[in-house]
């Protein structure tokens, strides 16, 4: 896939950043281009940090997620368990099949423009070429990225020898800090995260169109800095709809939009949450220590989505050498919750915040630099940096113990950017050197079930990876038991949602999206697809359901969002989509900062 130049990274399940490194492993992300609105004026003081929203910018063919960045084109090399050659065969060096223009998402207005991204992360999956060899892990083209970039991606992952004692690991927990986040559990008769909130407040239903649902609320976001700032993460409970934004949790009733509580203010800017939420609507957010150059992502706060209460809090430590918290990633699988420093992972009973286990360095030299949760807990490590065997694995972990189920060897000169699914694994993996991409999928014990064999360019849409690989921060890539969903890249009109099979890696159906704009797979319900099609600047977006068996996969509409709020729908340059319950909800993943207009949040749709 392929992303736009100079594009920010969306945060959201939805943006990726620009140019990003080629897509490895089982499914390519998006094309970074498409999915990225135009270049903003100037760039971020420091590059978003990858958000619940979209992927990194991708290489062409078989794109990782789409996002601001464009991605070169594929190479045909072979990939790392294999030597037979890609079918795109390009030079390197030379430009992707698809040009670098602005996304779906590119900002209509001023004020909703994103700002500058920085390079793109190479850990991000990118569009890589479709076809190749019948081989496991073969190679598919990816970004290439700057030695800069590069340099940060390796932090906490590229070492020498390192004890894996030392230091004070063990967390500070506490209740309700005095310096911790404050608010209160009263509803507020007025919590909207800025100016004129609630149920459209800018008549976006006028004029509605026979067919056309509608706007069931608006809320615009609180002010952010000049240089911008993170808005991660949105939960969906059956009562709340909850944003992260800056340095404030924001709740609203999802049928109404009205403030369902206070919101909770943090001392400082909300620098990690958990893109999942536990089974009775429980999640964690880590927010920063301070303002300094030095300050860490080390402060974490249990907050509960229905009723704004806050529950645990305690404070990580850093590690060993180099295994610092001044970026962390949390995941949740059942009642574990991981805290991913940079070279280790620390465990907590998320209803209680009693550590259970702490996953060190392990083996000869192989650090724990990443982590997904969900269904399944796997880990993923930097082993041999530095030496002739360097590489990395993937393991999947007992979330209660931490012990390993198995291991997973990724051959050398290879690099897991992404996981598309934990349950069935489907990973993303890329080649720098050789600018190769790969998608792979693994069976229960670890080992290689099948790897992507389609003559397609991806583009699924994955979010910043500068400090951190944000395994899980791509959007479009959807698995279920037997089938991955990706999104083709569209140089212009319909794009369409191609089914692989898993067991094979090779193309079972395909549909194309029923609007001149693109399709992308939000999640799937057991029988059916669960689509979002984008808005273009004068129809608004639609929610389609795609039958996954039978003969017949026609987009059914689930939703038709008014024409009337096909500006404020596409004017979010990254952002987090969700359908729960009939309801569509999207949130942006990144503030710009700017003073032109007031920013938007969140807009829910609905019949």
């Amino acid at each position: 896939m392929t992303q736009p130049p100079n594009r920010p990274p969306e945060g959201g399940s939805y943006g990726i950043p620009q140019n990003p490194p080629p897509q490895g492993g089982f499914g390519a992300p998006q094309d970074p281009r498409q999915a990225t609105p135009p270049p903003p004026v100037q760039p971020p003081a420091t590059p978003p940090q990858p958000g619940y929203g979209y992927p990194q910018p991708q290489p062409q063919q078989h794109q990782p997620p789409s996002g601001p960045y464009q991605q070169p084109g594929a190479y045909p090399q072979p990939g790392p368990y294999g030597g037979q050659p890609g079918p795109y065969a390009q030079q390197p060096g030379q430009p992707g099949p698809y040009p670098q223009q602005p996304g779906p998402y590119a900002a209509p207005h001023p004020g909703y423009g994103y700002p500058q991204q920085p390079p793109q992360f190479p850990g991000a999956p990118l569009p890589p070429p479709g076809g190749g060899s019948g081989n496991p892990f073969k190679g598919r083209p990816a970004l290439v990225v700057g030695a800069a970039v590069a340099a940060l991606l390796l932090i906490g992952g590229t070492v020498y020898a390192v004890s894996s004692g030392g230091g004070d690991n063990e967390p500070t927990a506490g209740r309700n800090q005095s310096s911790g986040p404050s608010s209160s559990a009263s509803v507020p008769a007025d919590a909207g995260g800025g100016r004129g909130g609630g149920a459209d407040p800018e008549n976006l239903n006028q004029g509605r169109k026979s067919g056309e649902d509608r706007v069931l609320w608006y809320q615009q976001a609180p002010d952010a800095p000049g240089h911008g700032a993170d808005a991660p993460g949105m939960w969906i409970t059956g009562r709340a709809a909850v944003k992260a934004a800056y340095k404030q949790v924001f709740a609203y009733d999802v049928a109404g939009g009205s403030p369902t509580w206070n919101p909770i203010s943090f001392p400082q800017k909300i620098c990690a949450v958990t893109p999942q939420k536990t089974a009775d609507d429980k999640v964690v957010v880590a927010y920063m220590s301070g303002v300094s150059d030095s300050a860490k992502c080390n402060h974490i706060q249990e907050i509960d989505l229905d009723t704004g209460k806050k529950g645990w809090s305690a404070q990580i430590a850093d590690g060993a050498l180099f295994d610092s918290a001044l970026a962390v990633d949390l995941t949740i699988t059942g009642r574990t919750l991981l805290v991913a420093r940079a070279q280790s992972g620390l465990a907590y009973d998320v209803a209680t915040g009693k550590k259970l286990w702490e996953k060190q360095r392990y083996g000869a030299a192989c650090f724990p630099t990443a982590f997904a949760g969900g269904a399944k807990l796997l880990s993923v490590a930097s082993c041999g940096a530095g030496g002739s065997d360097a590489h990395d694995e993937v393991q999947e972990l007992d979330p209660t113990t931490g012990r390993a189920k198995w291991t997973k060897k990724i051959p050398k000169g290879w690099t897991l950017a992404r996981i598309y699914s934990v349950d069935p694994v489907v990973l993303y993996l890329t080649n720098e050197d050789k600018t190769r991409w790969n998608v792979s999928t693994l069976k229960s014990d670890g080992s290689l079930r099948s790897q992507l064999d389609v003559n397609e360019s991806f583009a699924p849409r994955c979010g910043w990876a500068i400090l951190n690989r944000d395994l899980q921060g791509c959007t479009g890539a959807v698995a279920d038991a037997s089938t991955l969903y990706l999104p083709t890249d569209a140089k212009s009109g319909p794009n369409e949602i191609v089914a692989i099979s898993l067991d094979t890696g090779k193309e079972k159906w395909r549909v194309k999206s029923p609007a001149d704009e693109s399709m992308l797979p939000l999640k799937t319900d057991g029988t059916h697809l669960i689509a979002y099609v984008e808005p273009s600047y004068d129809t608004g977006g639609q929610v389609v359901s795609i039958a996954t068996a039978g003969g017949s996969h026609t987009a059914a509409k689930l939703l038709q969002n008014p024409a009337g709020a096909a500006q404020v729908e596409s004017g979010f340059f990254s952002k987090a989509i969700d359908y729960v319950d009939g309801r569509l909800f999207l949130s942006t993943t990144r503030l710009t900062g700017g003073t032109r207009s007031k920013e938007k949040l969140m807009l829910a749709y609905g019949k």
